[in-house]
């Protein structure tokens, strides 16, 4: 009895239509042979396709020669997230926490897929509970960036992401006559068995390492990020008016006579926000916070809307910014340019003198912008106390401090986290990296953008439901940031009383706990580990349906309005806002409340994928910069402790490199994760987070954004320590594992 002929076929399914009859029993091999009439010539056969089914997981093995049918579990969704070292874990949807995957469990799944997961038996000793992957759902990723190469039977690329251990077969006319050595970007094709390689087709041959656009170009496809609108979208947006009508302004607050401005980056294109502000006779502030009506623009359900909702958001990558919406709208119509009138949607709101919201107005507006102020500008302004609307200007800033103190005084945690300016020449080469600095004028906005928000948010959460006696509240799009996982906080503040700070993690955190921690170290050298350890520890924003507040900024209600033309949420609130002007109708609000939750789940993935995108531009960015600065020293910090080594980040340059635990000489080094340290088992020598030392670069990969250093200093020497133990922060690079090839 062979697996292959068809006799055999038909005794597999009698097999399974006989257990499944009784599915809780156990048979023993000869009496299912029985059962079914098998000769005993044929029940030796008839055992080994038994014990062949089992090992296939198509019936269960129940004991000695005793099986019964294999029921399978209910599968577990969620999204794979692999680490470098070839293991993943999967955050379940159904809010099951995380599932630890081997990679012998992952299947074909790569990082970022869809997957649906057999869990195994609950671990005992708090350990993750661990699943094997039963298939992909949805792939993630559309294209993989890799090098191409000619192989002895055949062409393959060798993947950039070092998460994606497997080479992936080019077979014979799908490689675009791509030259060993170039970037491509592939699109998978074919992937049934983990036991062999994926195949894939070229999609686009990007060019040779080095040359000008390639790095770019692999990010764009690596994170899925469409340079280009569909035809679709353009002809939707070439019928656009720019004229705007009378029937346009109709019913519209007209603010045209105001003084209104923009205050944005120097580098900005697009102007989404405006501010205005007027001392009232009775002393209090009617604060004006201004923003572009895309929706009025951008019906619900047209192309333009569709494409927005794939994209999620803009991205800002360092030489270049990807839209969410096309440049006749995002730069020219819905941009808030000086001396031009614009639709806009308004909340005023006016404000006692300590910063206290009296009442407030949501309605469409119209303006007319009288400057586009750049942040340094208005500084500028604020600093020497004269030039252009200083008057105002001066007002908002004593009004955004008095915002900022109270806000402060609520809970809210104000992290300065320090971000790398990257200058480039005129061929988008870097020529220097500095930090940002953070102006009065940059909180200024920030202050009255967060205030809008949240006010916006109050009004349909709050004043919407009371004012028309709901039994409940309309569906909304809120911006929650939930309370931080106790295991997280549990390891943050192991960090903090290392560091001599009182700080106890059994009772229920407070983002007032997190600030006392971020003002006792303001202006310390180790200020950006802390801050960044911290925000490790918090969980991440997202968008969604229920209103659960937001943790960081101790708010219990707060949405995002201020930003349509590069938010799609954004898009949606103002939407929201014009409709609940009116009554909708009850199956209006039951298809809201269908159609809301999708919306918010794919801005959030579509506001991650982002990040990740504009931090590896960063990264690729540092580390060509870093390329001619072979055999330099620099002064770093201790930012990472990890098992094969330590990270050092160039204070001058914030660019991050390793230092590899072979090129610690002189001893064999322990890891202490507890202590955020490493070791030396003979002389007792100690590298912690945040110790001061001097590096000299001595390896930079472009290509793999890898950054290796060596420690120079004397021999007897031990690293320079202000604190006996500083903060934690992330892998930021990996070791590379040994690529498949089957």
């Amino acid at each position: 009895m062979t697996r292959s002929t068809k006799k055999t076929k038909l005794v597999e399914d009698r097999i399974i239509a006989f257990l499944a009859k009784q599915p809780d029993r156990k048979f023993k091999s000869k009496t299912i042979a029985r059962a079914l009439n098998i000769p005993g010539k044929d029940y030796v056969d008839f055992r080994n396709l038994l014990r062949d089914l089992s090992l296939q997981g198509v019936v269960a093995k129940a004991g000695p020669n005793a099986y019964q049918l294999k029921t399978k579990p209910q599968l577990a969704i969620g999204r794979l997230k692999v680490k470098s070292q070839g293991y993943g874990f999967v955050e379940t949807e159904e809010g099951g926490g995380e599932v630890f995957v081997s990679q012998r469990n992952m299947s074909t799944a790569i990082d970022g897929d869809l997957v649906a997961m057999q869990l195994y038996a609950k671990p005992k000793d708090g350990l993750l509970p661990e699943g094997k992957i039963d298939h992909v759902i949805e792939r993630k990723r559309k294209h993989i960036v890799g090098t191409f190469k000619h192989g002895k039977y055949s062409d393959y690329i060798v993947p950039d992401d070092k998460k994606i251990p497997w080479d992936i077969i080019i077979h014979e006319g799908f490689s675009k006559n791509a030259e060993p050595g170039q970037k491509v970007a592939v699109r998978l094709d074919h992937w049934e068995d983990s036991g062999l390689n994926p195949s894939g087709k070229i999609i686009k041959v990007l060019g040779h390492p080095g040359e000008p656009g390639v790095d770019s170009s692999a990010i764009e496809f690596k994170f899925n990020l469409q340079t280009r609108f569909p035809k679709q979208v353009e002809a939707e947006c070439r019928a656009i008016s720019t004229e705007i009508s009378e029937s346009d302004i109709q019913g519209r607050l007209d603010l045209r006579d105001r003084v209104c401005f923009t205050i944005d980056p120097d580098e900005a294109k697009d102007f989404d926000d405006a501010v205005s502000l007027e001392i009232l006779d009775n002393g209090n502030s009617l604060l004006g916070v201004h923003i572009a009506d895309v929706s009025h623009y951008v019906p619900e359900g047209g192309a333009i809307d569709g494409e927005a909702l794939e994209r999620g958001t803009s991205v800002y990558l360092v030489e270049r910014v990807i839209p969410m919406l096309p440049e006749k709208l995002s730069n020219q119509i819905c941009s808030l340019k000086p001396n031009e009138d614009r639709l806009t949607f308004s909340i005023m709101m006016e404000l006692t003198p300590g910063g206290h919201p009296l009442n407030y107005e949501i309605r469409p507006s119209i303006l007319h912008s009288k400057n586009r102020f750049t942040y340094e500008e208005v500084q500028e302004i604020l600093d020497s106390g004269r030039g252009d609307r200083h008057e105002i200007l001066a007002a908002m800033r004593d009004l955004s401090q008095t915002l900022y103190r109270k806000r402060l005084k609520a809970g809210s945690l104000d992290f300065e986290m320090a971000e790398a300016k990257i200058h480039l020449d005129d061929l988008g080469n870097p020529v220097a990296i500095s930090r940002r600095k953070r102006l009065q004028s940059h909180q200024l906005i920030e202050e009255f953008m967060l205030l809008a928000n949240r006010m916006v948010c109050e009004y349909v959460a709050v004043k919407i439901p009371q004012d028309r006696q709901l039994s409940k509240r309309w569906p909304f799009v809120y911006r929650v940031h939930e309370r931080p996982d106790a295991k997280k906080i549990a390891e943050f503040a192991n960090l903090v009383r290392s560091l001599g700070f009182g700080f106890n993690e059994k009772k229920r955190i407070s983002p007032k706990q997190l600030q006392e921690v971020i003002k006792a170290v303001r202006g310390l050298p180790e200020e950006d580990i802390i801050n960044y350890v911290m925000l490790r520890s918090l969980m991440k924003a997202k968008y969604d349906t229920k209103n659960a507040g937001h943790f960081g900024l101790a708010f219990h209600h707060y949405t995002h309005f201020t930003s349509p033309i590069r938010r799609y949420p954004d898009l949606i609130v103002h939407r929201l806002l014009k409709e609940y002007a009116e009554k909708p109708s009850d199956q209006r609000i039951s298809d809201l409340r269908d159609g809301l939750p999708r919306i918010c789940e794919i801005s959030s993935e579509q506001e991650i994928n982002a990040m990740q995108a504009e931090r590896e531009s960063v990264k690729m960015m540092q580390t060509k910069f870093m390329t001619d600065k072979l055999g330099e020293e620099y002064d770093g910090v201790i930012s990472g402790i990890v098992p094969f080594g330590i990270f050092v980040e160039i204070v001058d340059f914030m660019v991050e490199g390793l230092v590899h635990v072979k090129d610690l000489a002189g001893d064999y080094y322990i890891h202490d994760e507890t202590k955020y340290r490493l070791v030396g088992q003979t002389t007792g020598k100690t590298y912690r987070l945040g110790d001061r030392v001097k590096i000299q670069v001595i390896r930079v990969v472009p290509e793999e954004r890898l950054i290796d250093f060596r420690l120079v200093e004397e021999e007897d020497e031990s690293p320079k320590s202000s604190v006996p133990v500083r903060g934690k922060r992330p892998k930021s690079f990996k070791k590379s594992g040994s690529r498949k090839r089957k």
